[in-house]
């Protein structure tokens, strides 16, 4: 028994492919896992009978490509200044800009530092950009539309963050470039609709804390006592007994020696401006008209907007007046009650956990593309049918070459293994199955039968191989002109695997990924069997 495994070990590594393929594709274990979302523990995405994850084409779904908003000031002289110092000089000289919208990044830090600066205010032009920059004592080499790729690559993170915050199972994005070098972020999320994916995205989804208050008869506002960096964990959406929609949040309570805690500035903020006053507060901000009380308050802005106002209650606001709060700061979030109190308590949990978009994404300016569920369905169905007809097709032309079974029905099996194989690893890393996808698995069919041709023709050129030295001899040959073919595969496909192209690159992976598959595995094995049906000795 161990003598023929060792013998006919090629075989038994397909095997074994196929075995392993089989588990991964069927095995709960390896089902997709789906994020968790807010007021739920996480679960499985069932997604049929097999672990198999489609894409946008396959699934139905929402396609939003558009960029983000903002300009860029590129060979800046910093003139020894810090960047801070910079962003904090720019920001001062663009009206409504504060210096979160402004960020300066050092690319040369010879002679006093050149870098760049960019506002991601989608209020702010190029004009009034170059001015403020003029005006605060910075000369700018170049003015362009667009981001920085830091920027670029954050804004990705928090998407990513987004969607699986909301719970939306198998959601991707990233940068691409268009033919006139221009960078879009691309978002695609399987199975929702076109609003839900641009609600979700359109606002940039910034959460603070204000204070407002008394300023010797004048009220004005102190911005971002606490924003969204300070928070160490969120909860998610909740309400309570009297059905009051809230967030439960954790602030952070370490900084570094000698400086205070996140906690500690908000415990020292609130009692310096009458909101942790003694006996508490209570605040009527919301009643109309909106924004005239004279009491002190804490604001919750999300994206610039107030969505409420609160007071502090007396046993709260006394244990910040004893600076015992800022041990254990913790407090809630809350949202009122009864409208789309719970919907914007969800929102503002999905915003602080997966972070602020850096910049405003221009949907207006890109395109949003949605494909039913219905329409989905039918893709895969089709996609289906030309699979099979392509196999058939495949068989059909193999059986009339050769009309011998013991040649031609190991080669397509042979083949098939490699297209299941495919599917196992699609299903191991979570690939989702798109239609060019399903392209490379009909181009893996079509180049691994060419190159099972080129071993059966080989082998069979010169008449009936009885020993297995000469089919040996034969089949190295053939194998070396199979090994350059999957070579000059493999060069041709790389760029479009490693370029950003979109969907192309599905098509390259798991062309490359098959031809791989072919010489190392499914070759060897054909050869294997063919040897074990045609010699005797």
């Amino acid at each position: 028994m161990l003598g023929q495994i060792k013998k006919h070990w090629r075989v038994v590594l397909l095997v074994v492919v196929v075995v392993a393929s089989t588990v991964v594709l069927f095995a709960p274990q390896f089902a997709p896992e789906e994020p968790a979302t807010p007021g739920s523990e996480g679960a499985n995405a069932a997604t049929g009978v097999t672990n198999l994850q489609y894409g946008l084409d396959l699934a139905g779904g929402t396609r939003v490509r558009a960029p983000l908003l903002g300009h860029t000031a590129s060979d800046v002289a910093f003139e020894n200044k810090s960047t801070a110092q910079v962003a904090s000089d720019v920001a001062a000289e663009l009206p409504n800009t504060t210096s979160t919208d402004v960020k300066a990044r050092v690319r040369d830090p010879a002679n006093g530092g050149t870098g760049q600066v960019e506002v991601t205010d989608a209020a702010v032009n190029e004009s009034e950009f170059e001015t403020a920059l003029t005006e605060a004592g910075y000369e700018p080499g170049e003015i362009r539309q667009g981001v920085t790729e830091e920027t670029r690559r954050a804004a990705v993170q928090v998407i990513e963050g987004k969607i699986n915050e909301a719970g939306l199972s198998g959601g991707s994005a990233r940068v691409v470039t268009n033919t006139e070098g221009r960078h879009f972020v691309l978002v695609e999320v399987p199975g929702e609709g076109r609003q839900d994916v641009i609600n979700l995205l359109e606002e940039r989804g910034t959460v603070r804390i204000d204070i407002y208050y008394d300023q010797n008869g004048n009220y004005s506002t102190e911005q971002a006592v606490l924003s969204q960096g300070d928070f160490a964990s969120v909860g998610t959406a909740s309400r309570d007994r009297n059905d009051v929609a809230y967030v439960p949040v954790t602030v952070v309570d370490e900084a570094p020696e000698g400086q205070q805690s996140p906690a500690e500035q908000f415990e020292s903020a609130a009692v310096e401006y009458g909101v942790a006053q003694s006996g508490g507060s209570t605040c009527t901000y919301m009643q109309e008209p909106v924004g005239e009380t004279q009491d002190p308050c804490l604001l919750l802005v999300v994206n610039g907007e107030v969505v409420n106002a609160f007071g502090m209650q007396a046993n709260l606001a006394q244990s910040m007046q004893n600076a015992e709060w800022s041990t254990d700061p913790q407090f809630r979030l809350t949202t009122g009650r009864g409208g789309d109190s719970y919907e914007r308590a969800q929102q503002i949990s999905i915003d602080l956990r997966a972070g602020a978009l850096p910049a405003q994404l221009g949907i207006s300016e890109g395109s949003v593309s949605y494909i039913s569920a219905t329409q989905g369905e039918s893709f895969r169905s089709y996609s289906l049918i030309a699979g099979v007809l392509s196999v058939l097709a495949v068989a059909g032309m193999v059986f009339l070459r050769y009309r011998e079974p013991e040649v031609a029905l190991p080669m397509i099996v042979t083949a098939l293994a490699e297209v299941y194989a495919l599917l196992g690893f699609a299903a191991l890393v979570g690939y989702p199955i798109s239609l060019p996808v399903i392209a490379g698995f009909i181009a893996v069919v079509g180049t691994g039968v060419d190159d099972l041709v080129i071993i059966a023709d080989e082998v069979m050129s010169e008449g009936d191989v009885r020993s297995q030295t000469v089919f040996d001899s034969r089949f190295r040959r053939a194998f070396w002109v199979i090994g350059a073919a999957a070579a000059t595969t493999i060069i041709a496909m790389s760029p479009l695997m490693v370029l950003s192209l979109g969907d192309l690159s599905g098509f390259a992976i798991f062309t490359i990924m098959g031809v791989l598959l072919g010489v190392l595995v499914s070759r060897p094995a054909y050869g294997d069997i063919l040897r074990t049906l045609l010699t005797e000795r």
